[in-house]
């Protein structure tokens, strides 16, 4: 097989979200070609629907371009926080990155995160400032803030307009010129490191590989050396952004390999491909295990989905590598998962992907952390559910999740991050400047509990800074904390999806929230129905709401008062009757969960 290695430069654009990454990655495939201009169209590598829709990367997408006779292998990553495994993944695969800074945002929390990921894996970066036409565009102000974070001189900085075009040429020269070239390891037994992959229902797993060692051919018989699965490779090729079939993948090439498994769990995210006939004796080290931040219940409204769930969550699992899952059985909700997220827009994401991919219709429990459990016998388990948790004399103490994290702000907005961050139960480290002038921008450093993050706190960090705050944070260690579990009643009847693990000293107020909402929600009934939040068996919130009435009186049109009264005393007995009989049973709306989610 011949070395091409020096043709080929592979890179990705790593940037916060909304800085243009898809905007720049349409203008590289119009400059280079790479798609015909009639195909082209907005955000064409966010191929998901749901991304179209809102205008985020969800999954990274690689895709091949000929640029001056080289190949350039570009890998799109998300920007999102919640989405950094695929930036890990991506950056694995690749020599070098962009890093790209919106000229009218500066530098922002998710950037600075990326680009300690890139540096981890030792990569090539070249700092790019886009969206320069704009008339707010501050060019000196952001080139200051880049040259502070990656201690570069001013020219090394190039400048783009990815709506534009404008500058787009210089930085694919840029890309040629700084990135190195893949090492030539093709004499080497082969070794191809599996980054991503997704499902076909006529072709089976297809993997999307990185050829580190040697290379692969069409028709080769290959081995999995992570799950010891073994196949042959049926068509392999590499992304144009859509399939394009060809005979080998070479040393250094970014690529796909049609594997023909149906076995969904025989292919592995971070595994290595090796070939049968000349296997090599040690795999690559693939990635650092994703650790789930966020877990919630999630149940098919009908239990006859049960299988079709399971299947659902094993495809997936396949596009989405940092989802976890295991069987789960509630008492209120029958047969589901508890599966873990890295944040809540993962779940939120999640959620829509099995009803429009796959057609499901889910039931999610309100989101907890996973607290680690000390016990009275010396035994330690870790709880990701309510429903773990094992009774209040048998515990010793308990330890809750503590996140790093970093708040990037205008200096005129430093008062009200502090404020809610306190509120927040965070603990204030120190504060950073990125620029000088006027007009600072500050990064304040906090440690906060995951739980104060996992709900709406990105949301209020955008509104008490009018939108120009962002965030990004890390896991550090678990804490000592006073946790109980706090159950919520409805008609009497205590709903196991809405219980939820809470602070001791917040308990009355996050009671008296989810009671509040749940008025708001729940649809009215035929009798006065009671909300309840309690602890053990004490309540501390409760609500009322007051009950349908139908108009009995409509058809009097005579008499005297006494006939209205004997109508409405004979409705007053009805409804006695029926919560008598039982017929009281609440059917709780898909609406009154995600109000308790998103209190």
């Amino acid at each position: 097989m011949k070395n091409y290695t020096n043709k080929i430069r592979n890179f990705c654009i790593i940037a916060h979200i909304d800085h243009g990454k898809s905007t720049l990655a349409d203008r590289f495939l119009e400059l280079t070609e790479t798609v015909d201009k009639r195909k082209m169209k907005k955000q064409i590598l966010d191929q998901m629907e749901l991304e179209q829709e809102r205008g985020i990367t969800i999954k990274l997408q690689p895709v091949r371009m000929k640029y001056k006779e080289q190949i350039l292998n570009l890998i799109d990553t998300p920007g999102h926080v919640d989405f950094t495994y695929e930036v890990s993944r991506s950056l694995a695969a690749v020599e070098g990155a962009i890093l790209l800074v919106d000229a009218t945002q500066g530098v922002q929390a998710q950037t600075i995160g990326n680009l300690y990921l890139a540096l981890e894996q030792d990569l090539a970066i070249i700092p790019v400032l886009n969206k320069i036409d704009l008339p707010n565009a501050d060019v000196e102000k952001t080139s200051a803030e880049i040259i502070h974070l990656l201690g570069c001189k001013k020219d090394e900085i190039l400048t783009c307009s990815a709506k534009t075009g404008e500058g787009i040429e210089h930085v694919l020269d840029a890309v040629v010129e700084k990135i190195p070239e893949p090492k030539n390891l093709s004499k080497n037994k082969t070794r191809a490191l599996i980054f991503d992959s997704f499902y076909d229902d006529y072709r089976g797993v297809i993997a999307s590989v990185r050829i580190i060692d040697g290379g692969l051919n069409k028709k080769e018989k290959i081995k999995f050396m992570g799950t010891g699965a073994e196949a042959e490779v049926l068509d392999i090729g590499y992304y144009s952004p859509t399939l394009i079939s060809g005979h080998d993948l070479e040393n250094g090439q970014i690529g796909f390999v049609v594997t023909g498994l149906k076995e969904l769990d025989e292919v592995r995210v971070g595994d290595t491909i090796t070939g049968i006939d000349n296997p090599a004796q040690k795999p690559l080290p693939g990635y650092k295990e994703v650790k789930p931040m966020v877990f919630a219940g999630i149940f098919p409204k009908e239990g006859d989905d049960y299988s079709a769930l399971r299947d659902s969550m094993d495809k997936l699992k396949l596009n989405d590598s940092s989802l976890y899952y295991e069987p789960e059985q509630s008492k209120a909700l029958g047969f589901g998962f508890r599966c873990g997220f890295l944040g809540m827009l993962h779940l939120d994401i999640f959620q829509e992907r099995l009803k429009r991919e796959f057609g499901l219709h889910i039931v999610a429990t309100v989101p907890s952390v996973a607290y680690k459990v000390y016990l009275t016998d010396n035994e330690k388990i870790t709880v990701k559910s309510p429903q773990d948790l094992p009774e209040v004399q048998k515990i010793d103490y308990i330890e809750e999740p503590i996140m790093n994290v970093d708040i990037i702000t205008p200096e005129e907005f430093i008062g009200n991050v502090m404020n809610l961050v306190t509120e927040r139960k965070g603990r204030y480290l120190n504060t950073e400047y990125l620029s000088a002038g006027s007009h600072q921008r500050a990064m304040l450093h906090y440690e906060i509990p995951l739980a104060s993050l996992i709900t709406d706190f990105y949301d209020k960090l955008k509104t008490v800074t009018s939108g120009y705050a962002s965030l990004n944070y890390e896991f550090k260690k678990y804490e000592k904390s006073e946790i109980v579990k706090m159950d919520i009643l409805i008609a009497d009847e205590p709903i196991e999806a809405l219980s939820t693990l809470v602070w001791k000293d917040e308990s009355f107020k996050i009671g008296k929230k989810i009671v509040s909402s749940l008025k708001e929600t729940l649809p009215r009934q035929q009798f006065v129905l009671k909300i309840q939040a309690a602890i053990g068996g004490k309540i501390i919130a409760a609500e009322r709401l007051s009950a349908l009435r139908k108009d009995v009186t409509a058809k009097l049109y005579g008499g005297d008062v006494t006939r209205k009264r004997k109508l409405l005393e004979k409705q007053k007995k009805g409804k006695k009757k029926m919560l008598a009989r039982g017929k009281g049973k609440v059917d709780i709306p898909t609406e009154a969960y995600l109000s308790v989610l998103k209190r």
